[in-house]
């Protein structure tokens, strides 16, 4: 009963929000007219409803249309409203989307996601296989792209750097995380590196900071870290200068 009445209340509240933005844009251009006098932005019933996959749950939308036939002076193509609080393809929000991964770290399977939230939320919309296996092919190329990152236009002053032995996902138990987080000369700290290393020895951190070092990381002027020799071994081969 509790669930029923999260689910409705965030419906009612959905729908309250889309009709409000949908009137402050048909009243935003309603000075706008064509030759005949008739507004170019106005109401045209609602879109075909939709679950969208919430904290709350599975909610039932059903959003208004808008019909603006006005055009881009640029293009000459139609203008088209598109909604901010729920766009037009959205199946899942946000805070569904960031918990994904982190199931899949956590040892949920491809295959147990879908019966597993659905029992959860109430719906399976928009977590069907094939959309996880896509999802995980996303996560993979995203963190390939971070590996790869340009790091010559970085200015990290310090840099902290830490082994961190987890269980997840990992088919070596030997297997450690390698951390680096880096502080910028104006106070933002953010993370440098994050690679998979032979528990943390000499050979392992060395790959990774010079690996950091081919993509234009200029050596920090102090770097943190505990009593682990293998990343000392490896920092006075890569960066001799920097302090420890």
């Amino acid at each position: 009963m509790i669930d029923e009445i999260v689910r409705d209340g965030a419906r009612r509240m959905l729908a309250e929000a889309l009709q409000a933005e949908v009137e402050a844009y048909i009243v935003r251009f309603a000075a706008e007219r064509d030759e005949n006098g008739r507004r170019l932005v106005v109401r045209n019933g609602t879109h075909r409803s939709r679950e969208v996959l919430s904290s709350a749950g599975a909610v039932k939308v059903t959003a208004p249309r808008v019909n603006d036939r006005r055009t881009d002076p640029d293009t000459g193509e139609r203008v088209r409203f598109s909604s901010a609080i729920l766009p037009a393809w959205c199946r899942k929000t946000p805070k569904i989307t960031e918990v994904l991964p982190l199931l899949y770290l956590h040892g949920l399977s491809t295959g147990d996601f879908v019966p597993a939230l659905g029992q959860f939320l109430g719906s399976t919309a928009g977590l069907s296989a094939p959309v996880i296996t896509k999802l995980t092919e996303t996560w993979k190329a995203e963190q390939r792209g971070f590996a790869a990152r340009d790091l010559s236009g970085a200015d990290y002053v310090y840099l902290w750097a830490d082994g961190i032995h987890v269980n997840i996902r990992l088919e070596e138990h030997k297997l450690c995380l390698l951390v680096m987080i880096g502080v910028r000369a104006d106070g933002r700290k953010e993370l440098v590196a994050l690679a998979d290393g032979y528990r943390e020895s000499t050979a392992s951190w060395a790959d990774l900071l010079r690996d950091c070092a081919r993509r234009g990381m200029r050596a920090p002027v102090p770097a943190i870290g505990d009593g682990a020799l293998g990343f000392w071994g490896a920092l006075r081969e890569v960066f001799p200068a920097t302090r420890e």
